[in-house]
């Protein structure tokens, strides 16, 4: 028997049996959406799609992204076009309910095939027995991928600790910066000639220990401002998390929470407890959740704990989606303040990693030209990604 999925005839035809595809992939954990069904519809016109092993590989190199969903498309693959000669009633999604569809979460699918308004393990009317029970769906097992996952969705207390984990080591790359100059050292990867020559001076100009010097660590200290007004809502509690990492690998970090004001949050963050941490800001900062004056919060910070905790050595981090209520202005004289003082300026958004994205917000436009780094902040992912550029500040 033809391991290939029957449909219906009353089935829309090829374009659904797309549509139900590209919505299965997606209750499975991929990041799809009706670009990438256009590009697969486009990409069988050009294989024989009869064939089976031909659509394999056309579909495969349209849907997948990298090397985990690249494995797990096989199986997913199998599970809806292979299903040994079952039927599929209709491939058209359903009209749901949007009650529900305003609570779902794709985290918590277990791999069934949202799209079909059918059953699509029901034996063939026209003739052929599936070769099971009909009891279950034969289906890709659910595999959660949270480095690919918007970071909306990470708010279980384990997807928390690996935003720690990650914070942790982009907290070690930005401690372990070294200096680009070399100093004296008992054990280092170069001689230093001046003061070798110097030495030999005393035993008649034979140099008769060579004397090194190498490139001493040079300490980056970080000092994050998190953006938590009713736009970054989703994103607080990891981002939270994120800085509570930040701060527990670095002892001279600093870490502050603005909405329509500032609030300092360093000894709070530094709390081994990451929920707890979380509860102590709520308490600390009131107005979580709601206005944002990013203008006015940063001009404070420049004007006032900048004096203290900011210099040349220091990384100034600010996570934030650029919305704000105040004239854009002040955010640009706020960073220009901040980089007189020579340090370093990077602006994580998470907004950047949405598709189509552009800097269209007055506050994130006024505050482009004095970063030093822009990039996006909506995965686990993307803040890993940021080692290396960190690292190269």
């Amino acid at each position: 028997m033809s391991r290939v999925t029957k449909f219906a005839s009353r089935d829309a035809g090829p374009a659904a049996r797309i549509v139900g595809f590209i919505a299965h992939l997606r209750e499975n954990g991929l990041r799809l959406g009706v670009a990438e069904a256009d590009l697969a519809m486009a990409a069988l016109a050009e294989v024989e799609a009869i064939r089976p092993d031909d659509s394999r590989r056309a579909l495969r190199a349209v849907c997948t992204g990298c090397k985990e969903e690249a494995e797990r498309f096989d199986d997913l693959f199998n599970s809806y076009w292979m299903d040994m000669g079952r039927v599929r009633q209709k491939s058209v999604p359903s009209q749901s309910n949007p009650a529900r569809d305003s609570i779902h979460s794709s985290r918590d699918a277990k791999g069934e095939d949202a799209a079909a308004s059918g059953s699509s393990t029901a034996p063939d009317d026209t003739g052929g027995e599936a070769e099971s029970d009909g009891t279950g769906k034969l289906i890709a097992s659910e595999q959660c991928n949270l480095a690919q996952k918007d970071l909306r969705d990470l708010v279980r207390p384990e997807e928390i600790a690996q935003a720690e984990d990650v914070a942790r080591r982009i907290g070690a790359a930005l401690r372990d910066k070294r200096s680009r100059r070399r100093i004296a050292a008992r054990k280092g990867d170069r001689l230093h000639f001046r003061k070798t020559i110097r030495q030999s001076l005393a035993t008649g100009g034979e140099p008769l220990r060579l004397l090194r010097k190498n490139r001493p660590d040079r300490t980056r200290k970080i000092v994050a401002l998190c953006d938590v007004s009713g736009s970054m809502t989703v994103y607080a509690q990891v981002f939270l998390a994120f800085l509570a990492g930040l701060m527990r690998a670095d002892t001279a970090a600093d870490a502050y929470l603005f909405h329509t004001r500032l609030v300092r949050i360093t000894e709070a963050l530094r709390d081994k407890d990451a929920m707890r941490a979380i509860g102590r800001m709520s308490l600390m900062a009131d107005g979580f959740g709601g206005g944002s004056k990013i203008g006015p919060s940063l001009m404070r910070f420049a004007e006032t704990y900048a004096k203290r905790f900011v210099d040349g050595r220091s990384v100034v981090m600010i996570l934030s989606d650029g919305y704000d209520t105040e004239d854009p202005q002040m955010i640009a004289q706020a960073l220009e303040k901040l980089k007189k003082r020579g340090c370093k300026v990077i602006w994580l958004n998470p907004l950047k990693g949405w598709k189509d994205y552009a800097p269209v917000a007055a506050g994130m436009a006024a505050a482009l030209p004095h970063l030093d780094l822009f990039s996006a902040a909506n995965t686990l992912g993307d803040l890993a990604g940021l080692e290396k550029e960190l690292a190269s500040l």
